[in-house]
């Protein structure tokens, strides 16, 4: 044998493949995961936001996963998984498609434990996260007008090169690694009400739901963009059918196709699954950034805008992550100049 592998049959619309494991994380598989993630990356800060606890008449508090190495919480997961990476693949390397943040962890865990790193990129990918991991040491492919065509084409590499293709949401190790957040938003604030959490992939989610959902009488409860809505109706439809519609602005959230492997445990994770407008992403981005000097990524603006659109939020704990602060400098000024503008 070569050292490639033929993707096996796969259970939605992505390419697996024989060393894939579809058997779902639990609770436990998180904090075997915290013993690895806490070598290698610090625990985040759980802030009180002034603002929002105004505005909301609410206790909300920010996870500022913004404060991790690659800016936003996906790196707990590559962390995880490629610390305890098949050997055969050591050398070889790994292969991911990302819209960026998935591929600065990968990039990042490739670093600290010597392992290639090849991510592939939409083309008009943001130009600061692929900076990012081409510093990280990553090979960086342009392919494609937007994720889910870099992600095809890096399943048809992963064929060719016999390189480890790191899914971005059917690996319980990384979903399991993610968690580790969860686990320390129990530990510093275990009378929590509700959490929101952004839902692309639905990684960030699953973790919540493995760690508050399930050890505190939290609701959690998962917010998309309308503009891109392909789990959302995965989850309400019970189905993992693309969704053709795919225009939001946000990249973090940017997918047609659903996951398997994340919404199996939604189904059951989550309290509720909700839309937001592009424009109330913008809105909380801009906020955010306007009242208390916080940059993140529209993706984390979908929590915010769910959050501040709620009408039953009054009195409780709530828990809101800063999943990213990787946001286009042009995408910033743009949504900033919108918001300050009284027209």
């Amino acid at each position: 044998m070569d050292g490639r592998y033929e993707p096996v049959e796969s259970p939605d619309d992505t390419t697996v493949f024989p060393y894939h494991d579809l058997t779902p994380p639990t609770t436990a598989d998180v904090a075997r995961a915290r013993k690895v993630v806490s070598r290698y990356l610090p625990e985040t800060p759980l802030v009180r936001s002034e603002h929002l606890s105004a505005e909301l008449d609410a206790d909300v508090y920010l996870k500022r996963e913004d404060t991790l190495p690659t800016g936003a919480f996906k790196v707990r997961g590559g962390v995880n998984l490629l610390a305890t990476l098949e050997e055969e693949f050591r050398e070889r390397g790994v292969i991911a498609a990302s819209s960026g943040n998935h591929g600065l962890s990968i990039a990042w865990a490739g670093r600290e434990f010597d392992v290639p790193v090849t991510i592939g990129v939409p083309e008009d990918a943001n130009g600061g996260k692929v900076a990012a991991m081409e510093q990280l040491g990553a090979e960086v492919i342009r392919h494609g007008p937007d994720y889910d065509a870099a992600r095809e084409h890096v399943e048809e590499l992963a064929v060719e090169t016999g390189k480890r293709y790191v899914h971005s949401g059917n690996e319980p190790k990384l979903l399991a690694g993610v968690g580790t957040a969860g686990l320390e938003v129990v530990e510093e604030l275990p009378d929590v009400d509700r959490l929101y959490t952004p839902i692309g992939g639905g990684t960030s989610a699953v973790g919540y739901s493995l760690t508050v959902g399930a050890l505190t009488d939290a609701d959690v409860v998962g917010v998309q963009s309308a503009a891109a809505p392909a789990m959302h109706r995965a989850y309400h439809e019970d189905t993992l059918e693309p969704h053709d519609r795919m225009e939001t602005s946000a990249e973090g959230v940017a997918t047609r196709v659903p996951f398997a492997l994340t919404m199996a445990i939604l189904r059951d994770g989550l309290a509720d699954f909700t839309l937001v407008s592009e424009a109330a992403i913008h809105d909380a981005v801009a906020r955010l950034f306007t009242e208390e000097r916080i940059v993140m990524e529209g993706a984390c603006g979908t929590a915010v805008a769910a959050a501040l659109g709620a009408d039953d939020i009054a009195g409780e704990t709530v828990v809101v992550p800063v999943s990213g602060r990787n946001i286009d400098y042009g995408k910033l000024d743009a949504i900033l100049a919108e918001y300050g503008d009284p027209m």
